[in-house]
């Protein structure tokens, strides 16, 4: 039986880009549908999942960063922003709050739908009702394909690139991985590349791993050369 097709939620208020992004996503197979307003998609995400979320930042009734923040009290979903604006502060903030991606407008519409696709392999496949596979590390253990992680059996309430970062780190305890190599196992492009990235959500994971009882910090800092992690 063939899978049904993945459903993309597009939220912008400006017809002509949602007109082009949701032809460009039905064109590849996607179900795309759309809402004007951040408050009506986060009714929506409510009541039914979708697969992915394409948020722009300016809405008319709250900005994207608000529908962001709100959303992930509830939902895990993949989020790419759009946005009018590329200043570094704005990709921070918007990572900050849970964003996987984010595109800057004007945008080609090709490269959206690549995203999207890369972050449905990213979500992985869906694990088998019922079959939870934890890997013990430690303090650690690491369900991988409901990617979710614990410490003390204490789950951590993580964002997808704290979740990538710490999971990375998981995979070769010990070992010092530089930036480079953690953001090649939890980006997507090049838009994300700044070393201050990084930086930005290890301060932000060491933080709930200090909420969580991890005393003393579990993450060391290589200065110069990355991170490492001991279990």
């Amino acid at each position: 039986m063939n899978r049904p097709p993945h459903t993309v939620l597009v939220v912008e208020d400006e017809a002509a880009i949602a007109d082009t992004v949701l032809y460009a996503l039905r064109s590849e197979g996607y179900a795309a549908e759309h809402c004007l307003l951040g408050a009506h998609a986060l009714q929506r995400l409510r009541q039914v999942p979708v697969d992915v979320v394409v948020l722009d930042v300016g809405l008319p009734d709250m900005s994207g960063f608000e529908v962001c923040r709100a959303l992930r009290t509830f939902s895990q979903v993949p989020v790419i922003f759009l946005t009018a604006r590329n200043d570094e502060f704005d990709r921070v903030l918007g990572l900050e709050l849970g964003a996987d991606d984010y595109m800057a407008k004007p945008f080609s519409p090709r490269e959206l739908v690549a995203r999207v696709r890369a972050r449905l392999r990213r979500s992985g496949p869906v694990e088998e009702a019922g079959v939870v596979r934890w890997q013990p590390h430690g303090r650690f253990a690491i369900d991988r394909e409901g990617r979710r992680i614990r410490f003390d059996d204490k789950a951590l309430d993580l964002t997808r690139y704290e979740y990538a970062l710490l999971a990375a780190l998981l995979q070769r305890p010990g070992a010092i991985l530089s930036r480079a190599q953690l953001m090649d196992r939890g980006w997507d492009s090049d838009t994300d590349s700044a070393d201050r990235t990084v930086d930005t959500h290890v301060k932000t994971l060491r933080i709930k791993l200090r909420a969580a009882g991890a005393d003393p910090d579990p993450i060391r800092t290589h200065r110069g050369v990355g991170y490492a992690l001991e279990v």
